[in-house]
């Protein structure tokens, strides 16, 4: 029995490494095909047998994993009750500030922080409209358009 199999176990350790800190199902295929090659390797197979069924093995797991692989990332993110305030008449409650980082708005009948979008300092009691959101923060702009 040749060695070969310990540079396929090299391949199979890095290939589950790589997985593990990329994170991204970029090189587990690699590593089914790496095993393939160590089993074979252990029958006495050639290198060059080795060699194609590591390629074989990664292509039809491959193949066969990457159509749910793709389904699973392309989730849309539903959008929270929160998105439905965007875009509303807001009243500020407190001087909106960015550079002291204060500001809170009301709307839609919740407290939410606030940021002026246009870096302007808008002062409490103005009416507002919000433009987006960004974590916790409501970002506004003192010139209300039209709705």
């Amino acid at each position: 029995m040749d060695s070969t199999w310990i540079i396929w176990l090299a391949f199979l350790v890095g290939f589950l490494v790589l997985e593990g800190v990329t994170q991204q199902l970029f090189s587990i295929w690699f590593a089914a095909g790496a095993l393939a090659a160590i089993i074979a390797s252990l029958f006495d197979v050639d290198v060059w047998v080795q060699i194609v069924i590591f390629v074989v093995v990664t292509g039809i797991s491959l193949a066969a994993t990457r159509p749910v692989v793709r389904r699973m990332k392309s989730k849309k993110v539903e959008p929270t009750n929160a998105d439905r305030c965007v875009g509303r008449a807001a009243v500020v409650l407190e001087e909106i500030d960015n550079v002291k980082g204060t500001g809170l708005i009301k709307v839609a009948g919740q407290t939410w922080s606030a940021r002026s979008a246009d870096e302007a300092v808008i002062p409490a009691g103005q009416s507002v409209q919000t433009v987006s959101i960004q974590g916790a923060k409501m970002f506004v702009s003192h010139n209300l358009g039209e709705e």
